[in-house]
């Protein structure tokens, strides 16, 4: 069978850093936070803290897409959304999650296995309000994941919201918030020459003890 679109020449070495066997011994969180900060402040990471989120939806099949990591810690990692959408719902039904973050530039990847929960009415309250209003409105806009008639639809809407909140205060939908996801596991992966790359895995033992593993590329 002839194959229209091989790109299988498309390929580079990885050489920009390496995860060193002495990383096993650090809490997986601190390594995270490490990592992000390097993410962050490089000129060629536009968004560190992208991530894509993926569920298992009500359809049965996972999904994946992008959203934007808001806050993190020991105890997890904050993003906001629509509980009404599709991953909204995904999550209300099933609630565990794969993150992954990926920083071409850095030849580095974190993959993290976790459970969702939804953060208290006065933490999605602190972030909302921390927003910009164009997106406070726009969270009340969008009928997230529902099919829409066309582009007029959410303009039309966009309009109406305007005037309104001139005249009075906007206030949080109470199907828009935040979900914790709490880690059960981490694997960070550095790419390496020859696609030895490096992977260490912390996962929570029957303790709720951390523990590391180097992992076979």
């Amino acid at each position: 069978m002839k194959e229209e679109n091989d790109i299988g020449h498309l390929r580079k070495s990885y050489e920009k850093g390496a995860l060193g066997d002495d990383k096993k011994a650090m809490h997986p969180a601190a390594l995270f936070k490490d990592w992000f900060a390097a993410a962050d402040t490089h000129p060629e990471v536009e968004e560190a803290n992208a991530m894509s989120i993926a569920t298992i939806g009500t359809d049965g099949f996972p999904k994946a897409r992008v959203v934007l990591l808001k806050q993190f810690s020991s105890e997890g990692f904050v993003f906001y959304t629509n509980y009404k959408s599709q991953k909204g719902q995904a999550i209300e039904a099933y609630n565990k999650v794969g993150l992954t973050f990926f920083w071409p530039a850095m030849e580095r990847q974190i993959i993290i296995k976790g459970v969702a929960q939804k953060v208290s009415e006065e933490t999605s309250d602190a972030y909302f309000y921390s927003r910009p209003i164009g997106s406070q409105i726009g969270a009340v806009v969008s009928p997230q994941s529902q099919p829409i008639e066309d582009r007029t639809f959410l303009e039309t809407r966009l309009q109406k919201f305007q005037v309104q909140y001139e005249q009075e205060e906007i206030k949080r939908p109470d199907y828009w918030g935040g979900f914790l996801v709490v880690p059960h596991s981490y694997e960070f992966w550095q790419g390496r020459p020859n696609r030895l790359h490096d992977r260490m895995e912390f996962s929570l033992n029957e303790k709720k003890i951390w523990t590391s593993t180097r992992l076979a590329p």
